[in-house]
């Protein structure tokens, strides 16, 4: 069971997202400060941090940077009444993961942290399951049925990178900046043949496929079993 700590002063938020958790099966614990919340870390190896912005002492933006400068690497999720963009950006500048304002919509704030929580187990295994298909990170390869094969590093990393989020649709660009880097002279035209590589590979794979999003990019499409 993923365990998840609520940092949050405001009483009923805090009974109300433990409520929440615990229906949707998770282990809820909570705290009322940054310095309450360091003593459970040290107690409890949590999975996730839901975190506030405005609280007594240290508040929300210092405490997640100062999990960062200490090499905790679990996923956080800022819950704030704050919602201007500064104040967002200054929440991911901080080192969240994901930034929801207040009041959250419950259905949405349960997928997030679902959405987290799976992308944190990759990171930590260095593999990613769909359907039959493993891709593992360390060897480069993508196996099924007792088959596998090696990738070129940029093709094992796009297809990485867009199985890992499954329907989120990517730009040229953005694919472009984060598998290429920022500072690279590929055209937007490379992302394009990598990803006709890759689908000419898997045109036979029933586990996943890859879209084109007319007009805005590429997603991933995978067995709704495995979302």
């Amino acid at each position: 069971m993923f365990q998840i700590l609520v940092v949050d002063d405001d009483r009923n938020t805090r009974h109300l997202l433990r409520a929440l958790l615990t229906d949707a099966g998770y282990e809820p614990y909570s705290a009322s400060s940054a310095g309450e919340a360091l003593y459970l870390l040290k107690k409890v190896p949590f999975d996730l941090l839901i975190v506030d912005i405005m609280m007594p002492g240290m508040d929300g933006y210092e405490f997640t940077r100062l999990l960062r400068d200490c090499r905790y690497d679990l996923p956080i999720l800022m819950l704030s009444a704050k919602q201007l963009p500064d104040n967002i950006k200054h929440g991911f500048l901080a080192g969240t993961d994901d930034y929801m304002t207040k009041p959250a919509d419950e259905e949405e704030l349960l997928l997030r942290i679902k959405a987290l929580l799976r992308r944190a187990r990759i990171a930590s295994d260095h593999r990613l399951t769909v359907g039959d298909t493993v891709l593992d990170y360390d060897s480069l390869t993508v196996g099924r049925d007792g088959e596998s094969c090696t990738l070129p590093l940029k093709e094992f990393l796009l297809l990485y990178k867009l199985l890992s989020y499954p329907n989120k649709i990517f730009t040229r660009i953005q694919l472009l900046e984060d598998i290429w880097g920022p500072s690279t002279e590929s055209m937007e035209s490379t992302v394009s043949v990598h990803i006709n590589r890759l689908r000419s590979r898997f045109a036979d794979n029933p586990d996943f496929r890859i879209l084109t999003v007319r007009g805005l990019g590429y997603k991933a499409q995978i067995k709704e079993a495995d979302l």
